[in-house]
């Protein structure tokens, strides 16, 4: 014999011992395959599996969902299912097939993911996890998953083992209903995002519902009623306009230049409404406006809010097709149901892009608001506002205001801010003083910029869009994100 071909078998012989030693080191590895089994009355094997997917956002609903449902069964059981890596990367089916050949899944305790379920509340739930419980006097095996991108598993999932394929065909079936309106984001705030992965495994973050009154937010006389009615005002009279056969769904579009109080009049709405659905986008996550919708529609009475649309208005890269992704959310909207209490709140800095869009779409807003720059009594009453607690006197209050025309809410916030800043540094109390030196330091001709990034573009004579002075249009590209809503924020899905 080849004396290659003699140490290449001895070398093989080894390796298949070695193998072979490993196999026995896997303690109960038909164990599965024997739980099933004896659980469904049938051989595992012969049955076929029944796969639902789930949104990844919506494991932390599946899984309270199949705990009530499992809970039925006081002699239930919830294990896991040993087997290392390998088992992320095969099917239920898969798993029961590889244990009649090379049984090396054992039983072992479940996977758990850290979900939130409100602002400051988590929830473990199951990331892997096999159920077993009676359904309708029929045993039952139910495969919890959670989502795995990187393993190419982009949904959450449920795999159905039953010994009568017409028990699991209901069971899922009763799994669907419940879930249409059974949910932990019901009466939230949450604001959807995107991940690396696309659009569809994105994650949802609960959002702190905003404390404010009518009298924190600083606009022309009756046009926060005027928004608050259409808004709230509807859905606090759905019965009777129901009756009266009148749709509930609703579309605002608030406009204007950056730094007027678009967001802010939004986070007064969603104050205002305790117990109501919001869903947040902006930026990327208006890919998951038909999610969005969808959500709203479920949870409702809903409010959905895009922020920045003119962002979308020509932009196709989030799309299916050739029409704008602007064109998608608004198809979403009309494609909700007459009688869905979803209002659809839209901000846009740049409204000459987004008319010519919503034109081509008619029908879907049916209110235009414009948040303008604040008049000289308003950009009092904002200094007076943000300076709460503050020594100013009523005559600086007055001559700032009186050499700040033509600027923003956010740039009364901030001269407030830089005011107090100057102030600390100088280890003295806020004064009149301070506040001269903020407004000549921000009004200073070096300060350009950064009057332009407070929403204020230009010298305060001059005239913008709407007759508003100093912001000669077109509105400058928008600068912020859904953080504006200043919120605590707490991953469900993992982005």
């Amino acid at each position: 014999m080849d004396e290659n071909l003699g140490k290449f078998i001895a070398d093989f012989g080894t390796l298949a011992r070695l193998a072979q030693a490993g196999l026995e080191l896997v303690k109960g590895g038909d164990e599965l395959l024997r739980t099933l089994t004896d659980h469904l009355g049938a051989a595992a094997q012969d049955l076929s599996v029944v796969v639902e997917e789930i949104a990844p956002h919506r494991l932390v609903d599946l899984d309270i969902l199949l705990e009530a449902m499992a809970g039925g069964d006081p002699d239930n059981r919830l294990v896991g299912i040993g087997g290392g890596e390998q088992r992320n990367h095969m099917s239920l089916g898969d798993i029961i097939q590889q244990s009649l050949i090379f049984p090396n899944f054992p039983l072992s305790q479940p996977d758990y993911t850290n979900l939130a379920v409100g602002p400051d509340e988590q929830r473990q739930a199951v990331a892997l996890g096999l159920r077993l419980f009676t359904y309708a006097s029929s045993p039952v095996a139910v495969l919890q998953r959670e989502a795995k991108p990187k393993f190419g598993r982009q949904f959450a999932a449920l795999e159905v083992l039953a010994a009568r394929p017409s028990v699991a065909a209901d069971f899922l079936a009763n799994v669907r209903r419940e879930m249409e309106h059974r949910s932990v984001f019901k009466g939230q705030i949450i604001a959807l995002s995107i991940s690396d992965f696309g659009p569809s495994v994105g994650g949802v973050t609960f959002v702190r519902r905003p404390e404010l009154s009518d009298s924190d937010v600083i606009l022309p006389d009756g046009l926060l009623s005027r928004v608050e009615n259409h808004t709230l005002g509807i859905a606090r009279q759905a019965d009777v306009l129901r009756a009266h056969g009148q749709h509930l769904k609703r579309g605002l579009l608030l406009y204007g230049p950056p730094g007027t109080g678009k967001t802010h009049t939004v986070r007064y709405l969603l104050s205002q409404s305790e117990g109501t659905t919001a869903v947040l986008l902006s930026g990327g996550s208006l890919a998951r406006i038909s999610e969005a919708a969808k959500t709203a529609r479920a949870l409702a009475p809903s409010i959905v809010v895009l922020e920045d649309c003119d962002l979308i208005a020509e932009d196709r890269s989030f799309g299916h097709g050739p029409q704008p992704l602007l064109f998608e959310v608004l198809d979403a909207m009309d494609g909700l149901d007459n009688d869905s209490d979803v209002a659809f709140v839209l901000t846009t800095n740049r409204v000459d892009m987004l008319e010519r869009a919503l034109a081509q779409r008619p029908g879907r807003v049916d209110l235009a608001v414009e948040i303008p720059l604040p008049s000289e009594h308003e950009r009092t009453e904002l200094l007076r506002l943000y300076s709460r607690g503050l020594a100013f006197s009523p005559s600086a209050l007055e001559s700032a205001t009186a050499r700040t025309a033509g600027t923003t809410a956010s740039f009364a916030k901030e001269l407030v801010r830089r005011s107090v800043v100057a102030a600390s540094l100088a280890a003295e109390d806020p004064a009149d003083a301070h506040l001269a030196a903020a407004v000549d330091q921000l009004m200073a001709d070096g300060e350009a910029l950064t009057r332009s990034l407070l929403g204020t573009n230009a010298d305060p004579g001059e005239r913008g869009p709407g007759g508003q002075p100093g912001f000669p249009g077109p509105y400058p590209a928008p600068y912020g994100s859904m953080m504006r809503y200043g919120a605590s924020y707490r991953p469900v899905e993992g982005a």
